[in-house]
């Protein structure tokens, strides 16, 4: 090789390596959590996520002061209280959880540089995106934490990408997930979950009253009008979860938790739905929550204390939460499967 074809070469070399082009990176990216079950942390993240104009579709002139002159007031407190009720000594559940999931990601994606980042809280997307930047990658996909699509996530997840490309010249080569409400290791996982419970407790009985809840977290009726794809995509999940249990139609009871607020949201509602078991001496319910890959307030607390009471002080039996995502084999080999969708082609 003569001088000059050597110096092609190492200049070849080095902007294909300025370019992050041997190494692209899948960003896992959840909701987001407080950086500690106290008042004014909880305050801070409230008020990012609460502002979100996804999240709540009404004018600012109208909602900012009631987030700010009631809510924000009101509610840091309580809420803190819960998270207390279920913070780690490593911290946040979610927060945890999702990073031990990016941990093993990596370990199964050789080449793949994984990171984390919360769409409210820290680290945000834009100081992930901005990290990313200056270490020379120009090749990122995207993978939001939500097996089921919906505007008040997974759009907004977009959003902020969007966000960081309208303040930077030089961009990524990006690539935006979308859901996998029926994917096959999705499904395997939830199914597998409930399975070993079965093989533990033994599995329900329908003829006798028995009850499989399956609880997804709610939106507005008026987002659902609006087009939004979400409660289809929850029935794809359903109904693929009762064709792998060998489960006729209908076994599973489908409901929809975290409702808030005075607006009409999706139902029927989990916590309702557990009174009204409850109160008919239902034997035994176990409940998953497929759309959370990480257990999280809405599932430790919310239903594996809140409703679990309401429905065993309403008269109910046996009360199991049927946990299946976190850093179990399981959750690591959906959202491997989904990874291997978004970066095809660069790794």
């Amino acid at each position: 090789m003569t001088n000059s074809q050597d110096a092609a070469a190492t200049t070849s070399t080095s902007i294909h390596a300025h370019h992050g082009e041997a190494q692209p990176a899948l960003v896992l990216v959840n909701l987001g959590t407080p950086t500690a079950p106290e008042p004014g942390p909880v305050r801070a993240f409230l008020r990012e996520f609460l502002s979100d104009r996804r999240v709540i579709e009404m004018s600012p002139l109208l909602w900012k002061p009631i987030l700010e002159g009631i809510i924000l007031r009101v509610r840091p407190r309580e809420v803190a209280g819960k998270y207390r009720s279920i913070w780690m000594d490593e911290g946040s559940p979610l927060m945890h959880y999702t990073r031990e999931q990016a941990r093993l990601l990596g370990e199964r994606l050789p080449g793949v540089r994984v990171e984390v980042a919360m769409r409210y809280g820290q680290p945000s997307i834009g100081s992930v995106l901005d990290r990313l930047h200056a270490d020379g990658v120009r090749r990122v996909a995207i993978l939001p934490a939500y097996p089921q699509y919906a505007a008040s996530t997974v759009t907004t997840i977009n959003d902020a990408v969007a966000s960081w490309i309208g303040r930077n010249r030089d961009g990524f080569e990006l690539r935006l997930h979308r859901s996998f409400p029926a994917a096959p290791a999705y499904i395997e996982a939830l199914a597998t979950a409930l399975e070993r419970h079965w093989e533990r407790v033994g599995r329900p009985n329908f003829l006798t009253g028995d009850r499989v809840v399956v609880s997804f977290h709610s939106i507005p009726v008026a987002m659902d009008e609006a087009g939004d794809p979400y409660r289809a995509e929850c029935r794809h999940t359903v109904a693929s979860l009762e064709s792998r249990l060998g489960l006729a139609m209908g076994s599973l009871t489908a409901t929809f938790q975290s409702v808030f607020g005075r607006a009409e949201w999706l139902g029927p509602q989990t916590i309702e739905e557990m009174a009204e078991l409850g109160a008919a001496k239902c034997p035994r319910v176990d409940v998953i929550c497929p759309g959370f890959m990480a257990d999280c307030l809405e599932t430790l607390e919310e239903i594996d204390q809140l409703n679990r009471e309401t429905f065993v002080e309403a008269g109910g039996g046996d009360f199991h939460y049927v946990p299946w995502g976190n850093d179990s084999e399981g959750a690591v080999a959906s959202l491997e499967e989904q990874a291997r969708i978004a970066l095809a082609g660069w790794v």
